[in-house]
């Protein structure tokens, strides 16, 4: 029997989708509960606290010195001490005493000398100088918190003080997470290696600590499988544990075996089945039983996006709260970014101070790649009646990293070496995370044209001069002829085809990329390994029309190695570092040296300079060396150009 293909029902612009979220739940509150103020760090206060007690509770001196009586120092002066008998109102006192009866002030003790006739003081005080006013701080009666505060440290401090001891919260919104799925492993359980087809449960835990950092408590159920039957079971028996709201992972969109939106029709009212929003356009939104049930759609972005646009301004509605608005920024686009009319698309950017000016560069990858939102800084969203954004173009960014953060980034554009990786990891962790490496992998050639646009502060480079067998100068001459820079030596490295491991193929030499029982795969077009290839395909006169998968490209050696690992190709050019990480085997071709491309102007940024540190430390050429494939011996070599 066929399996009916559901559709999604009238797509709805975000905004439409958000303002339906607001109408449905406005009025919905979790409880109030009473908890200790030493355990209500976080929480939210549900009604304005009113102090017990005054503070401080007497008047007090406020610091170590003579209580007298003001009116009794009058005429004291440096040069003209005035002494005055001990007793009475004249009286030695520590800071938070309280005030003697009669005195009014206090004369610190660096002012006041002890002699046999008396306290001989060299300053006039004034009334109540140096004294802490009964109620100065507090008084009781007043409110000293109001409604809907976050309790802080120093304010479950100033509750203690006003005595104050338990104060009335509210609760934390219950939230149930539902992963769905036949295909779906709890990761933890999973096998090891990891069948075909099967899928590591991870959006739940994800979900889950977003909605902690918004205040809920959250629960994780076991996953569902594809089956109507146990759906509509699982959500039955969570709407009859009262909880304040459910997510539904995977199941929302139009396929065969999603039955999240017929079952809420069934339970409830569908509010919203997808919306214009790219990724995250299956959304779904559902009243079952006066409480929200949100579809989150499975790819790890489009949960992502799904949870920020709809799940967290109802956990705060939950707790009466507004939602804060994320930090934004104004970016210069690093390069175009193109979209679909039709659908207002989040585009994850690193984000970086070059030049004085934040520049926002884009990630690759699909609303599948969670490592694309891990290193992102920041959410650039394009309106779904633009076409994209154009290179150079200013726009509001959101910031998914602090602005400090942002200041201490390096931007490296250009190609990918592994070597990077580790300079980012040693970086941060010599500067306690104050300068990082974000990188975006756009080939050699990639990277020496951002660095002419002022989009990056540097660029790895590793492009072969066929007439001259030397790497990069020329072409650093080509592209930044009125821009000076420093060329740093990183690493000679091996380039050669990875395949899989024994060599089942019998792969040698470039002339076996012509068999038609080959399937190669390549780098993109401008990296330094295309380049490569191209300099061996024309040396042998092979067209890269006769070999099966010249066309077929990545952007790092490791996704290189990791279509060999997968059996995507029998073979790919890469260094032998990617190869050894993934177990592969190794035909080298050609040593290479790979170098990076630092603007002079930057050069004497503190930043800089301590990447400059790292890379020529004995600490990194030794785990360089580690990874195979690499040599060091000219490692942090600087020349000049011009």
């Amino acid at each position: 029997m066929e399996r009916k293909k559901r559709v999604y029902r009238n797509l709805k612009p975000l905004g439409e989708a958000r303002q339906i979220i607001v109408e449905a739940f406005k009025d919905i509150r979790v409880e109030t509960e009473l908890v200790p103020v030493r355990e209500a760090l976080g929480r939210i206060l549900a009604k304005p606290v009113i102090a017990k007690q005054s503070v401080p509770a007497y008047h007090a001196a406020a610091m170590d010195g003579i209580a007298v009586k003001a009116s009794e120092t009058f005429g004291a002066l440096p040069e003209k001490p005035l002494t005055l008998p001990k007793g009475g109102h004249t009286v030695m006192i520590d800071t938070g005493d309280p005030m003697p009866e009669g005195t009014d002030a206090v004369v610190m003790i660096e002012k006041v000398e002890d002699t046999e006739e008396g306290w001989r003081i060299r300053e006039a005080a004034y009334p109540w100088r140096n004294v802490r006013k009964a109620g100065e701080d507090m008084v009781k009666g007043e409110i000293i918190l109001p409604t809907r505060q976050r309790i802080r440290a120093f304010d479950q401090a100033a509750l203690l003080a006003a005595g104050v001891y338990n104060v009335g919260v509210m609760r934390k919104p219950r939230v149930l997470i539902i992963p769905t799925g036949s295909e779906i492993v709890i990761p933890e359980k999973a096998p090891d290696p990891l069948p075909k087809g099967a899928i590591l449960e991870v959006d739940g835990q994800m979900l889950a600590s977003m909605s902690e950092e918004c205040g809920a408590n959250v629960e994780i159920h076991e996953p569902v499988r594809d089956v109507e039957t146990e759906l509509r079971r699982a959500l039955k028996e969570a709407l009859l544990k009262q909880y304040d709201l459910i997510m539904v992972i995977a199941g929302s969109s139009a396929g065969s075996e999603d039955f999240t939106p017929s079952l809420l029709e069934e339970m409830g009212r569908l509010l919203v089945h997808g919306v214009t929003v790219m990724p995250g356009k299956p959304a779904l939104i559902a009243e079952a039983e006066g409480r929200p049930v949100i579809g989150i759609p499975g790819y790890p972005v489009s949960a992502a996006v799904a949870f920020r646009e709809f799940v967290r301004p109802l956990l705060y509605i939950l707790q009466g709260l507004e939602a804060p608005e994320p930090e934004k920024v104004i970016v210069a686009v690093g390069r175009k970014i193109p979209s679909k009319l039709g659908l207002e698309e989040h585009v994850r950017v690193i984000i970086g101070n070059v030049g004085g000016r934040l520049v926002a560069t884009p990630l690759a990858g699909g609303a599948g790649v969670l490592s694309s939102i891990v290193h992102a800084d920041g959410i650039i969203r394009i309106p779904q009646e633009t076409g994209g954004l154009s290179e150079g173009e200013e726009i509001e960014a959101e910031l998914l990293a602090s602005p400090e953060a942002i200041n201490g980034r390096l931007i490296a554009i250009g190609s990918h070496d592994l070597t990077i990786d580790l300079i980012g990891s040693m970086l941060k962790e010599k500067t306690g995370g104050r300068v990082q490496i974000s990188s975006s992998n756009a080939g050699s050639l990639g990277g020496l044209i951002a660095l002419k646009k002022q989009t990056a502060h540097f660029a790895g480079s590793h492009l072969l001069d066929e007439e001259t067998g030397g790497y990069n100068e020329s072409f650093i001459k080509r592209y930044l002829p009125s821009i000076p820079v420093k060329l740093i030596t990183l690493v000679h490295r091996w380039q050669g085809f990875m395949v899989a491991s024994g060599n089942p193929k019998g792969i040698q030499s470039v002339e076996d990329l012509k068999r038609p029982d080959i399937v190669f795969v390549n780098r993109q077009a401008g990296s330094g390994t295309r380049i490569l290839l191209d300099y061996e395909l024309r040396k042998a006169d092979i067209s890269a029309d006769n070999i099966v998968g010249y066309y077929n490209e990545e952007y790092t050696h490791m996704n290189v190695a990791m279509a060999v690992v997968s059996g995507a190709a029998d073979a790919g050019l890469g260094i032998q570092a990617a190869a050894k990480a993934l177990s592969l085997d190794f035909i080298p071709v050609t040593k290479e040296r790979y170098d990076l491309v630092i603007p002079s102007g930057y050069t004497d940024d503190e930043k800089v300079q301590a990447m400059l540190e790292v890379i020529r430390s004995d600490e990194f050429k030794q785990q360089v060396l580690a990874m195979g494939g690499y040599e060091v011996d000219e490692t942090g070599r600087i020349t000049s150009i011009p």
